[in-house]
């Protein structure tokens, strides 16, 4: 069972946050507990890119990003996973450089320090050669980069189906079981052997 914290950031992609929040409550039976920390500009880009406030009607707890007090904060909240999503390439950034000044770089440090799971979606286009070293500072401290980058050999119909080729891939790389497009199991796949 699981203890997820999900952070979200001010970063463009409102959409991944949102499903994976809805993906985690058909989940429940897989996890303990999962708590939320937004900033205040995951709040405005929500707001922007969705066209509401609907962060607020996940029932799951939710923590300032001031909230030092959140169990997540210390190692012995015992949490395992932590998914940054989206993840801005200054939240990136101050966790590379282990400048723990609020909530979500407090936690994204425990867990590294814990030798927990780290999942960084970063969310930004084109990368420049400081966001790079900072995902390899990161990856090499034992977090994990999953660029917001859709697939679409599901061959996805809706905006949702996009962006949730990328969340699965996050829901996956968590630990958790879940039913999604799996690779050669279904049409269009290429034959075994072929690429």
């Amino acid at each position: 069972m699981h203890k997820i914290v999900v952070a979200i950031t001010g970063a463009s992609g409102s959409i991944y946050a949102r499903l994976l929040l809805e993906k985690l409550s058909t989940l429940r039976s897989q996890w303990n507990a999962v708590s939320i920390v937004m900033t205040d500009n995951a709040r405005e880009v929500w707001r922007t890119e969705i066209g509401s406030e609907s962060y607020n009607n996940f029932d799951f707890p939710s923590f300032s990003q001031r909230d030092f007090h959140a169990p997540f904060a210390s190692g012995s909240g015992k949490y395992d996973t932590m998914i940054i999503i989206p993840c801005s390439m200054g939240t990136l950034g101050r966790i590379a450089s282990g400048a723990s000044t609020d909530l979500i770089t407090r936690a994204a440090d425990v867990i590294l320090k814990e030798r927990r799971r780290l999942i960084c979606v970063a969310r930004d286009t084109p990368y420049n050669l400081i966001h790079i070293r900072n995902m390899e500072t990161i990856t090499l401290a034992g977090g994990i980069i999953c660029p917001a980058t859709p697939s679409f050999y599901s061959l996805p119909k809706t905006i949702d189906e996009v962006a949730s080729t990328v969340v699965d891939r996050v829901l996956d790389l968590a630990g958790l079981d879940i039913s999604t497009f799996r690779w050669g199991r279904a049409t269009g796949a290429a034959p075994e052997g072929q690429s």
